[in-house]
């Protein structure tokens, strides 16, 4: 294996105060690797440049284009990245001190084209980022799919994944869908022949600079996204993504029946919060991100759900054209 020399990949729009903050986490990182920073400026209006120039003791390269979106923005830095294995990151993230020599020390024992890893809450963050950390990352909720343990044939989330320079190469990058462009990619890679892997202790912090209803949004438009992804990759559609429409159906259903006195199936539905308000108490060791935790499961089950059967109806039912009926979910590309 050639020796590796990372290419850190990182889009950014009107959000200088987190690359500030992503910046200073790589002053802190350790080890002597020898790494490049590609920052790509996706058509803002509040640019990042002057933040930037204060970190001239890493090695940055800053471009500035036409908002075309995240995954568009990611190829144009891949493309014009000085290394062989590009690292991407979203500007909300942080980096543990010994990231690099995680990643780097994995891929030297199992070296895969494609890596991903988990993201966690860091203890500065507010009790509303860390609810929402929860709900997006505990078995109980997501099954464990963004980071669990160390595995083959991962799909990579795009906050924080590794691709090669062939890799990239060869797939052309990301699609112009968003969300769902990471698990697009992954897809096509893993078709192409290329090998994926989670790295569980590549873990980043991941910041979320979000709002009830923002986040809400946000898992709405996976809902969205998800049957698209199924028409294109037949292969990957898998009865799981149904579960958050059927959960919200369900807890719809066992508030109606209490009219008629038929109380079993609210029942169910309180202990499976009782189960998710102490797990986030014993993981946040407090009682105020618990309570957010279990609001923040309800506000993702039904934003997902809502937006996995619209999307469903639209393009399994009634056979429309994805582009054409959630023209907002796509970019056009920056050459």
């Amino acid at each position: 294996m050639e020796t590796l020399h990372f290419s850190f990949i990182i889009p950014v729009y009107n959000r200088p105060d987190e690359i500030r903050e992503l910046l200073e986490s790589f002053t802190k990182l350790k080890g002597d690797f020898n790494y490049h920073i590609c920052i790509v400026e996706d058509g803002s209006t509040i640019p990042s440049e002057s933040v930037i120039a204060q970190f001239d003791q890493l090695n940055i390269s800053y471009y500035v284009k036409e908002n075309s979106g995240p995954g568009d923005s990611r190829n144009y830095g891949m493309s014009r990245a000085e290394g062989n294995y590009f690292i991407i990151l979203d500007s909300d993230v942080l980096l543990p001190e010994d990231y690099l020599e995680v990643v780097h020390k994995k891929l030297r024992e199992n070296f895969t084209d494609c890596f991903g890893g988990p993201d966690a809450a860091h203890e500065s963050f507010s009790k509303l980022q860390k609810a929402i950390n929860f709900a997006m990352t505990s078995f109980i909720t997501t099954g464990g799919i963004r980071g669990g343990k160390d595995s083959e044939k991962f799909q990579p989330r795009s906050f924080n994944m590794g691709i090669s320079k062939k890799a990239f190469e060869a797939s052309g990058g990301f699609g112009t869908i968003h969300p769902g462009e990471d698990p697009d990619l992954s897809l096509r890679l893993t078709n192409m022949g290329f090998k994926t892997q989670l790295i569980k202790g590549a873990y980043v912090y991941h910041k979320r600079r979000i709002s009830w209803s923002k986040f809400y949004q946000q898992v709405h438009k996976f809902g969205l996204v998800r049957p698209i992804l199924n028409l294109w990759h037949r292969k990957s559609e898998r009865f799981i993504f149904w579960l958050p429409t059927m959960f919200s159906l369900g807890l719809i259903v066992s508030l109606l029946l209490l009219a008629f006195d038929v109380e079993w199936l609210l029942y169910i539905y309180i202990l499976y919060f009782m189960v998710a308000f102490i797990l986030a108490l014993i993981s946040s060791k407090n009682v105020v991100i618990a309570v957010l935790s279990v609001i923040a499961i309800i506000v993702q089950f039904f934003g997902y759900g809502y937006g996995f059967l619209k999307s469903t109806v639209a393009i399994k039912l009634l056979k429309e054209n994805p582009e054409e009926r959630f023209p907002k979910l796509f970019f056009k590309n920056v050459q």
